[in-house]
């Protein structure tokens, strides 16, 4: 609960946060990265690049703060929590680097709003600051608990024993503990943080999705980031395709994430886009092994056939499951046969053959999940059915 004089404040003042977020959280992380450059090591740069980390620092900051001040408000800020926690604990974030963050935070809420910033507007915003990371640190402290996880060592070295070319620019590779222990206990859909040291001297972490494990093994899969007018080549994706090669080994994190397959007998409906797939791929994995009389609607858009990744993967293990269905919508679909089951185009959530009360994970570009969404709520699936993931930082909400 915020204090009553500071809800005052912050909700009067919080249409200007809101509307110069962006600008904040951009003298935020220069300003940081200046006096701590270590954290340069910490962050991912090229979500700094883009813009996409400071539009999810606003973002959720001030969502937080509309959460405390607004009655009855319907934002899904637990979902939000969570997500940044274990995003959080994937990297190994302490308790005292939320010290850093806020004096470096609300410097920069004064710099940029100037006189506005009175020391009660301070005060105000220090506390929406320190509330919310007290609920973070106290999760990401449980999801330390329950992975025997001292986030001051979050990493694990793996050892590269497999590369498989899965399709046009997407690669998967298999790596066993280095230290031939046992592979740590995991949920479909979950993702591990890998953590490169970069040819500059840059150490980057990235997320991939455990897109299958067997035995004694783990399996990621990448899509090499290529440049366009807008970006540069993906830094991390580079390097993992053309500077390791096998029996080198990688700095993995335990598995973390919140969007996963729960037991149960509801029909599943997965839908994906582009390397989206991943989850979907590991989540049928699962279940051919484990469930495979569960009924599952896999529905994927790509752009083209070549660029489909983890099709012999998803196929080989939907043969071992009955109730498997497989609908594939391709921008080009080249010299793919069209049928019932591939189509072109986009994807038209109106012809699925959806089943009754599905549960439904969806992983892609956001502006794909939202239209889906819209799809599956007039086809009369609940919304607290639907279940999203999305690759990089969380803009769903902001």
């Amino acid at each position: 609960m915020l204090s009553s004089d500071h809800a005052e404040i912050v909700r009067a003042t919080l249409p200007a946060v809101t509307a110069h977020g962006p600008e904040i959280t951009g003298e935020f992380y220069t300003a940081m990265f200046a006096a701590h450059p270590e954290l340069r090591h910490l962050f991912n740069q090229g979500n700094q690049a883009n813009g996409e980390q400071r539009r999810a620092l606003a973002g959720s900051v001030t969502a937080f703060a509309a959460h405390l001040v607004t009655p009855n408000s319907d934002t899904p800020f637990q979902q939000m929590l969570s997500r940044i926690a274990h995003k959080h604990a994937s990297l190994g974030i302490r308790p005292e680097q939320y010290t850093i963050v806020g004096r470096h935070l609300l410097d920069a809420v004064a710099t940029v709003l100037g006189d506005a910033v009175t020391p009660a507007v301070h005060a105000a915003w220090s506390e929406v600051y320190w509330l919310f990371a007290t609920l973070l640190i106290a999760e990401e402290a449980r999801l330390y608990q329950d992975a025997a996880l001292d986030p001051a060592a979050p990493y694990r070295p793996y050892r590269l024993v497999e590369r498989r070319d899965e399709a046009e620019d997407v690669f998967s590779l298999v790596l066993t503990p280095a230290d031939d222990g046992e592979v740590p206990i995991h949920r479909p859909g979950q993702y591990v943080t890998v953590a490169v040291t970069l040819p500059d001297g840059l150490r980057q972490p990235r997320q991939y999705t455990l897109s299958r494990t067997a035995g004694k093994t783990i399996q990621i899969t990448v899509r090499r980031v290529r440049s366009d007018d807008a970006t540069p080549d993906g830094a991390v994706s580079t390097f993992l395709s053309n500077g390791i090669s096998l029996g080198q080994e990688l700095e993995v994190s335990a598995p973390f994430g919140d969007v996963v397959m729960e037991d149960g007998d509801d029909p599943l409906v997965l839908v994906t886009a582009g390397i989206g797939i991943t989850p979907a791929a590991a989540m049928i994995d699962h279940l051919a092994i484990v469930r495979p009389d569960r009924h599952i609607l896999a529905v994927h858009a790509d752009r083209t056939p070549q660029t489909h990744a983890l099709r012999g993967q998803i196929a080989e293990a939907g043969r071992l499951i009955p109730g498997f269905h497989q609908i594939t919508w391709y921008e080009d679909p080249a010299d793919e046969p069209l049928n019932e089951n591939v189509r072109q185009g986009r994807i038209d959530v109106s012809a699925l053959p959806l089943p009754p009360k599905p549960r439904v994970f969806m992983c892609g570009p956001i502006p794909f999940l939202r239209e889906v969404r819209r799809g599956l709520l007039a086809a009369g699936v609940s919304d607290e059915r639907i279940h999203y993931e999305v690759f990089g930082p969380d803009l769903w909400l902001r």
